[in-house]
Protein backbone atom coordinates (compact mmCIF):
# COMPACT_ATOMS: atom_id res chain seq x y z
CA UNK A 1 0.00 0.00 0.00
CA UNK A 2 2.75 2.19 0.79
CA UNK A 3 4.40 1.79 -2.20
CA UNK A 4 1.47 2.42 -4.78
CA UNK A 5 0.62 5.39 -2.91
CA UNK A 6 4.39 6.81 -2.80
CA UNK A 7 3.98 5.72 -7.00
CA UNK A 8 0.70 7.72 -7.23
CA UNK A 9 2.36 10.81 -5.92
CA UNK A 10 5.42 11.05 -8.04
CA UNK A 11 3.34 10.67 -10.32
CA UNK A 12 1.29 13.35 -9.44
CA UNK A 13 3.95 15.77 -8.60
CA UNK A 14 6.11 14.97 -11.79
CA UNK A 15 2.86 15.85 -14.18
CA UNK A 16 2.74 19.10 -11.95
CA UNK A 17 6.61 19.85 -12.73
CA UNK A 18 5.55 18.86 -16.03
CA UNK A 19 2.85 21.49 -16.55
CA UNK A 20 4.67 24.31 -14.92
CA UNK A 21 7.71 23.81 -17.16
CA UNK A 22 5.27 23.73 -19.89
CA UNK A 23 2.87 27.15 -19.11
CA UNK A 24 4.17 30.11 -17.35
CA UNK A 25 0.33 30.84 -16.05
CA UNK A 26 0.24 27.70 -14.32
CA UNK A 27 -1.09 28.89 -11.11
CA UNK A 28 -4.08 29.50 -13.08
CA UNK A 29 -6.98 27.40 -13.58
CA UNK A 30 -8.60 26.81 -17.04
CA UNK A 31 -11.80 26.05 -15.32
CA UNK A 32 -13.15 25.94 -11.98
CA UNK A 33 -16.29 24.04 -10.42
CA UNK A 34 -18.35 22.75 -7.78
CA UNK A 35 -19.39 18.55 -7.37
CA UNK A 36 -21.17 17.04 -4.84
CA UNK A 37 -20.99 13.29 -4.29
CA UNK A 38 -22.76 10.61 -2.22
CA UNK A 39 -21.52 7.67 -1.20
CA UNK A 40 -21.87 4.82 1.28
CA UNK A 41 -20.37 1.39 2.38
CA UNK A 42 -23.74 -0.23 2.10
CA UNK A 43 -23.37 -1.09 -1.94
CA UNK A 44 -23.20 -4.50 -3.78
CA UNK A 45 -19.70 -4.31 -3.87
CA UNK A 46 -18.52 -3.58 -0.01
CA UNK A 47 -21.94 -3.94 2.27
CA UNK A 48 -20.05 -4.81 5.46
CA UNK A 49 -22.12 -6.06 8.07
CA UNK A 50 -19.67 -4.88 11.05
CA UNK A 51 -21.06 -0.98 11.00
CA UNK A 52 -22.70 2.01 8.49
CA UNK A 53 -20.70 4.77 6.62
CA UNK A 54 -22.25 7.54 4.27
CA UNK A 55 -20.36 10.52 3.25
CA UNK A 56 -21.60 13.97 1.56
CA UNK A 57 -18.82 15.42 0.49
CA UNK A 58 -18.67 19.03 -1.07
CA UNK A 59 -15.66 19.38 -3.38
CA UNK A 60 -14.69 23.30 -4.86
CA UNK A 61 -12.26 22.19 -7.92
CA UNK A 62 -10.13 24.07 -10.48
CA UNK A 63 -8.77 22.47 -13.48
CA UNK A 64 -5.20 22.74 -14.66
CA UNK A 65 -4.33 21.33 -18.41
CA UNK A 66 -1.49 18.90 -18.46
CA UNK A 67 -1.71 18.46 -21.96
CA UNK A 68 -3.02 15.92 -24.54
CA UNK A 69 -1.89 12.62 -25.91
CA UNK A 70 -3.28 11.49 -29.21
CA UNK A 71 -7.63 11.81 -28.74
CA UNK A 72 -7.42 12.06 -24.99
CA UNK A 73 -7.03 15.53 -22.74
CA UNK A 74 -5.26 15.13 -19.33
CA UNK A 75 -6.14 17.62 -16.81
CA UNK A 76 -4.76 18.37 -12.72
CA UNK A 77 -7.98 18.94 -10.66
CA UNK A 78 -7.12 20.75 -7.34
CA UNK A 79 -10.24 19.58 -5.53
CA UNK A 80 -10.49 21.45 -1.29
CA UNK A 81 -13.17 19.75 0.27
CA UNK A 82 -15.47 18.95 2.88
CA UNK A 83 -17.36 15.63 4.23
CA UNK A 84 -20.07 15.15 6.44
CA UNK A 85 -19.97 11.78 7.77
CA UNK A 86 -22.50 9.45 9.62
CA UNK A 87 -21.27 6.35 11.13
CA UNK A 88 -22.52 3.47 13.69
CA UNK A 89 -20.70 0.00 14.84
CA UNK A 90 -23.02 -2.84 14.58
CA UNK A 91 -21.26 -5.61 15.36
CA UNK A 92 -20.19 -5.01 19.03
CA UNK A 93 -17.90 -8.18 18.71
CA UNK A 94 -15.88 -6.34 16.48
CA UNK A 95 -14.33 -4.65 20.17
CA UNK A 96 -12.44 -7.87 21.55
CA UNK A 97 -12.14 -8.49 24.58
CA UNK A 98 -8.12 -8.13 24.07
CA UNK A 99 -8.60 -4.40 23.82
CA UNK A 100 -8.30 -2.09 27.01
CA UNK A 101 -11.31 -1.27 28.48
CA UNK A 102 -13.15 -2.99 25.74
CA UNK A 103 -16.66 -2.72 27.59
CA UNK A 104 -16.72 0.91 27.52
CA UNK A 105 -15.05 0.99 24.12
CA UNK A 106 -18.65 -0.98 23.08
CA UNK A 107 -20.54 1.17 24.44
CA UNK A 108 -18.87 4.41 22.82
CA UNK A 109 -18.30 2.95 19.31
CA UNK A 110 -21.81 1.37 18.78
CA UNK A 111 -23.17 5.03 19.34
CA UNK A 112 -24.37 6.67 16.13
CA UNK A 113 -21.87 9.54 15.43
CA UNK A 114 -22.11 12.51 12.95
CA UNK A 115 -18.07 13.21 12.15
CA UNK A 116 -16.24 15.55 9.71
CA UNK A 117 -13.60 15.71 7.28
CA UNK A 118 -11.58 18.14 6.05
CA UNK A 119 -9.18 17.34 2.77
CA UNK A 120 -7.19 18.94 -0.06
CA UNK A 121 -7.32 16.25 -3.39
CA UNK A 122 -5.16 15.87 -6.14
CA UNK A 123 -6.91 14.56 -8.85
CA UNK A 124 -5.28 12.96 -12.44
CA UNK A 125 -8.02 13.48 -15.07
CA UNK A 126 -7.96 12.04 -18.71
CA UNK A 127 -10.69 12.54 -20.93
CA UNK A 128 -12.15 10.88 -24.36
CA UNK A 129 -14.07 13.13 -26.49
CA UNK A 130 -17.23 10.67 -27.57
CA UNK A 131 -19.42 13.70 -29.11
CA UNK A 132 -18.63 17.51 -29.87
CA UNK A 133 -20.27 18.21 -26.80
CA UNK A 134 -19.93 14.89 -24.60
CA UNK A 135 -16.39 13.34 -23.04
CA UNK A 136 -15.88 10.17 -21.05
CA UNK A 137 -13.82 11.26 -18.03
CA UNK A 138 -12.04 8.74 -15.61
CA UNK A 139 -9.94 10.33 -12.31
CA UNK A 140 -7.68 8.76 -10.28
CA UNK A 141 -7.12 10.66 -6.84
CA UNK A 142 -4.92 11.34 -4.16
CA UNK A 143 -5.47 13.61 -1.01
CA UNK A 144 -4.77 15.17 2.58
CA UNK A 145 -7.18 15.45 5.02
CA UNK A 146 -8.04 15.50 8.85
CA UNK A 147 -10.90 13.71 10.68
CA UNK A 148 -12.35 15.28 13.81
CA UNK A 149 -13.88 12.16 15.35
CA UNK A 150 -12.62 8.77 16.53
CA UNK A 151 -14.17 5.64 15.36
CA UNK A 152 -13.24 1.56 15.95
CA UNK A 153 -11.95 1.69 11.94
CA UNK A 154 -10.29 5.10 12.26
CA UNK A 155 -7.79 7.30 14.66
CA UNK A 156 -9.02 11.11 14.80
CA UNK A 157 -6.51 13.17 12.93
CA UNK A 158 -4.59 12.65 10.37
CA UNK A 159 -5.52 10.33 7.22
CA UNK A 160 -5.43 10.55 3.15
CA UNK A 161 -8.43 10.18 0.91
CA UNK A 162 -8.20 7.92 -2.20
CA UNK A 163 -10.70 8.04 -4.95
CA UNK A 164 -11.20 6.69 -8.51
CA UNK A 165 -14.00 8.68 -10.39
CA UNK A 166 -15.86 7.40 -13.76
CA UNK A 167 -18.59 9.74 -15.72
CA UNK A 168 -19.30 11.61 -18.55
CA UNK A 169 -18.53 15.32 -19.06
CA UNK A 170 -21.29 17.16 -21.09
CA UNK A 171 -21.13 20.66 -22.39
CA UNK A 172 -24.19 22.78 -21.94
CA UNK A 173 -23.61 26.11 -22.87
CA UNK A 174 -20.54 27.55 -24.44
CA UNK A 175 -18.54 28.04 -21.19
CA UNK A 176 -21.02 25.28 -18.95
CA UNK A 177 -20.07 21.69 -18.37
CA UNK A 178 -22.41 19.13 -16.25
CA UNK A 179 -20.89 16.29 -14.97
CA UNK A 180 -22.28 13.30 -13.71
CA UNK A 181 -20.58 10.15 -12.64
CA UNK A 182 -19.89 7.29 -10.08
CA UNK A 183 -16.68 6.81 -7.48
CA UNK A 184 -15.18 4.06 -5.52
CA UNK A 185 -13.47 5.97 -2.59
CA UNK A 186 -11.26 5.00 0.39
CA UNK A 187 -10.26 6.69 3.56
CA UNK A 188 -7.40 5.24 5.89
CA UNK A 189 -3.70 6.71 7.18
CA UNK A 190 -1.48 4.55 5.96
CA UNK A 191 -0.82 2.97 9.61
CA UNK A 192 0.29 6.26 10.89
CA UNK A 193 -2.22 5.83 13.80
CA UNK A 194 -4.41 3.40 15.31
CA UNK A 195 -6.43 1.98 14.28
CA UNK A 196 -6.62 2.16 10.35
CA UNK A 197 -9.05 -0.24 8.98
CA UNK A 198 -10.36 2.40 7.18
CA UNK A 199 -13.87 3.38 5.21
CA UNK A 200 -14.71 1.93 1.86
CA UNK A 201 -17.60 3.81 0.00
CA UNK A 202 -19.48 3.17 -3.57
CA UNK A 203 -20.72 6.81 -4.16
CA UNK A 204 -22.94 8.80 -6.79
CA UNK A 205 -22.03 12.32 -8.05
CA UNK A 206 -22.88 15.27 -9.92
CA UNK A 207 -20.47 18.48 -10.76
CA UNK A 208 -20.65 21.69 -12.17
CA UNK A 209 -17.95 23.50 -14.13
CA UNK A 210 -17.61 26.44 -16.07
CA UNK A 211 -14.60 27.98 -18.48
CA UNK A 212 -12.35 30.63 -17.58
CA UNK A 213 -10.96 31.04 -21.27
Amino acid sequence: MNKQFLCILFFFISMLVYAQDKSKSVLKPFKIGFLYNYGSNENFIFDDPDYTYTSNTYKLQAFYNLGNWKNVDFDLIVQPQVQFLKHQLINEQYITPDQADYLRKRIAFTASKKMNLYGLEFGFASKIKLTQELNLQGTISLGFSYIDTRSERLAKGFTFIENFSIGLSHQIYEHSFLYIGSNFGHVSNLNFQKPNDGYNILGLEIGYSYLLF
